[in-house]
């Protein structure tokens, strides 16, 4: 609306004889205003929902985190700061097995991506691979999974070069 407000003001201008450069300074004051009007908003901006995860460290310390619906579980140990060491060396280019997670049963069942092959070739080379083994690169939250509970293996093997 204010769009076309600004279009007839600058065309009834144009036509009733304005000088060229009151022509221009009224364009350029009609472009910022546009662009503010673009940009600005009354909506606040819409918030991911967030989910609870617990994730149960090497040491047996556990650490609950709010997690956004949306991103995968190495974005969240990273936002996080959760202190696993050499955990997503690769930065979830799927070249390690480094963000290898367990989760129980009933929580890898609520997992709605099966994994690739590129994803279980990686799994193959990591440490303490169980049956409800994921990489957590390419593990992406959904609201469902709130509550979910994820174990980090005891140990880390690198595929690009031996264990950690």
């Amino acid at each position: 609306m204010a769009f076309r407000l600004l279009s007839r003001i600058l065309r009834a201008s144009q036509k009733s004889g304005l000088s060229v450069s009151s022509f221009s300074k009224l364009r350029v004051s009609s472009h910022y205003l546009m662009n503010a009007c673009r940009l600005s908003s009354s909506a606040p901006k819409p918030q991911k929902e967030t989910i609870n995860v617990t994730f149960l460290l090497r040491d047996g310390e556990k650490q609950e985190v709010q997690a956004k619906v949306g991103d995968n579980l190495l974005d969240i140990i990273i936002e996080h700061d959760v202190d696993i060491d050499g955990f997503g060396a690769c930065e979830g280019t799927l070249a390690c097995s480094t963000c290898h997670l367990i989760f129980k049963q009933s929580d890898f069942d609520k997992i709605p991506d099966k994994p690739t092959d590129e994803e279980l070739d990686m799994l193959d080379l990591a440490y303490g691979l169980t049956d409800t083994s994921r990489l957590g690169c390419q593990v992406v939250l959904t609201k469902d999974m709130d509550g979910l509970e994820v174990t980090v293996p005891t140990g880390v093997a690198d595929a690009r070069g031996g264990p950690l």
